[in-house]
This record gives C-alpha cells, sequence and structure tokens, in this order.
C-alpha cells in the first residue's frame, strides 16, 4: 500500500482515468495511453530514408534515432499521453485552388499547442512530482505509431491513422511524462483489408506500396515541405493543389461512413483559408501576408511559397 492508502496498480489506473476526463473536456476526440518502448519499425525507417523518400526533409535524417527510441525524446518519460482532435469540416467547395482541410482554421499548432499544455499541467496536479511536455507535430516525435500503441486506431494504407468512430481527419497531439500512468493496450487489427482505395486514387503515384509514401510525389510535400521554387515536373505534380491535398482521405470508407463535421469553435472554418484567391498572393508584401495569415497553416509555406504555388496553377 502506498502512504495514502492506494494499491500502486489501483494508483496508476485511477490517474489514467482522472487524465483521460480532463482530456475529453479540453476539446480532444479521443485520448489513450502509450508505452515508450523502442519502434518496431526501426528497420523501416532506415531503408525510408535510404531511398529518398523523404526529399529535402533532411530533419528526419537527423531526427531518425529518436522516432526509432521514442523514449530518447523526453529523458525520464514512461508514458505518452495521446490525443485526437476532428478538424473535418464536410465537402469541400468547388475552387481551382483547393486547399487541404487541415488548413482551413487557424493554425493547429497553436489551438493544440494551448490544450497540451493544460494537459500537461493537469497530470503534474494528478500525479505530483511527475514531469511532463506537450508536443504538437514538431520534434521527432512518432505520433502515428504512439496513437496505435495507445489503441486509438490503426495506420492505414494511406500512412494515416484512422480511428473506427472518426476515420482519419484528425490531428495528433501528445504529452510525454514521468508518470506511471496504466497503459491501454494497442490497436493491432488492421482494418483497411483488401480495400486500396486510397492508393488506387493517388493523383500522383506517391505510394510506392501500401504503407509506403515517396514524399518527393506527394502534393503535400510539394506544396508545403519542398522548399525553393518547383521544377516543371513538381508544378504539374500539384495540379489543382494550392496548399495540401485530402486526395487519399477522401477516398477512405472509412471516412464517408464515419467523419463527422467538428463543431470547434477555435478550428473553425475560415473564408480566405478554405477558398482563397491565389492571385492574391502576388499583391501581398511580407508584412500583409503575416497579418493576415501568420496564425495559419499558409505560414509554413510563407509568402514565397505561397507565390509559387499559385503560380504553379496557372
Amino acid at each position: 500500500m502506498t502512504p495514502q492508502g492506494v494499491e500502486p496498480q489501483r494508483q496508476g489506473k485511477a490517474s489514467r482515468e482522472g487524465v483521460k476526463t480532463r482530456a475529453l473536456a479540453l476539446g480532444f476526440a479521443a485520448v489513450g495511453i502509450a508505452t515508450l518502448e523502442p519502434s518496431a519499425h526501426g528497420n523501416f525507417i532506415d531503408r525510408w530514408l535510404a531511398a529518398g523518400y523523404g526529399g529535402t526533409m533532411t530533419y528526419l535524417n537527423r531526427q531518425a534515432a529518436k522516432r526509432k527510441d521514442p523514449g530518447l525524446v523526453l529523458p525520464g518519460a514512461r508514458r505518452a499521453v495521446v490525443t485526437l482532435t476532428n478538424y473535418y469540416h464536410g465537402p469541400a467547395p468547388l475552387s481551382t485552388a483547393r486547399v487541404a482541410q487541415y488548413a482551413w482554421s487557424t493554425d493547429y499548432h497553436l489551438v493544440l499547442g494551448r490544450r497540451l499544455a493544460a494537459l500537461a499541467e493537469e497530470i503534474g496536479r494528478l500525479v505530483p512530482g511527475s514531469t511532463s511536455r506537450a508536443y504538437v507535430d514538431a520534434g521527432p516525435v512518432p505520433e502515428r505509431e504512439l496513437a496505435q500503441r495507445a489503441g486509438l486506431g490503426w495506420v492505414g494504407k494511406n500512412t494515416m491513422l484512422i480511428r473506427p468512430e472518426l476515420g482519419s481527419f484528425t490531428f495528433i497531439g501528445v504529452v510525454l511524462t514521468d508518470a506511471d500512468l496504466d497503459p491501454d493496450l494497442p490497436f493491432e487489427m488492421d482494418r483497411c483489408g483488401t480495400c486500396t482505395r486510397c492508393l488506387d486514387a493517388c493523383p500522383t503515384a506517391a505510394f510506392v506500396e501500401a504503407r509506403t509514401l515517396d514524399a518527393r510525389r506527394c502534393i503535400s510535400y510539394v506544396t508545403i515541405e519542398r522548399r525553393g521554387e518547383l521544377t516543371g515536373a513538381e508544378a504539374e505534380l500539384s495540379g489543382d493543389w494550392l496548399f495540401g491535398c485530402d486526395v487519399c482521405q477522401n477516398v477512405c470508407p472509412w471516412n464517408e461512413r464515419f467523419a463527422d463535421v467538428a463543431r470547434d469553435p477555435e478550428l473553425a472554418p475560415r473564408p480566405e483559408l478554405e477558398a482563397p484567391d491565389p492571385a492574391l498572393f502576388e499583391t501581398l508584401d511580407d508584412g500583409e501576408f503575416t497579418r493576415r495569415y501568420g496564425d495559419t497553416p499558409f505560414a509554413r509555406a510563407g509568402l514565397a511559397g505561397m507565390r509559387r504555388n499559385a503560380r504553379a496553377l496557372a
């Protein structure tokens, strides 16, 4: 028995349930607890990087060791509290300058960052003396693998995490902690079955095979992560997408059946993001671009990147 009269196993379970209750109250759609042992897919990561599929994202090479062993990200961490946030907004408006749904609203890093920081503080209250740190799609955290370990879903053939009740239009947020929370059981089943709709629908044939993406051919990479001017072939790849791409998610049967419109005021669509005028970017200077888009995903590409993407649409 502990000094408080609670067995350690029961205490870990009670703390886990308290963390989950608080996470749902903060607006997360789902939450689970994962362990932090080394990845079972370390060899795949090495092969993927060696094949050059990461393109110009050289930071992935620097982060490889920690992605293969998430316990190294935060020294002393024992668990990952993994959250999902729904961002599905419904059918996209007709446009010749299409934008991925995740970018229709205020930058999710800002919104989720605040919520995850509050969740980290709550873990500290529930488990006194513990240390926790929040991560929102930043640093070497293997979010999708941790989400699968936390029982939140499986990684589909399009490399996206799919949760049966939500589909794949979700943001993954993680709090690493040294608190000894009882972990959830991992999601072991692959529920894609024989379906290949996402692979078949990719307009640029970016999937080498199921769950293996050549980022260099992915529209999201070309329009967001690619730095510098596009080659003629890359500009052609982008098609009518100004920023990002949702094709492999739009055709997924799990999204067709289960994706439900998010009712999150902090992630409400903004008209200038879901249906932008691509010609506008040529008229903006850096200051005006920052004023309009500094708190949005467009800031990732920057004014030069958005101008480049707009020109590729012409």
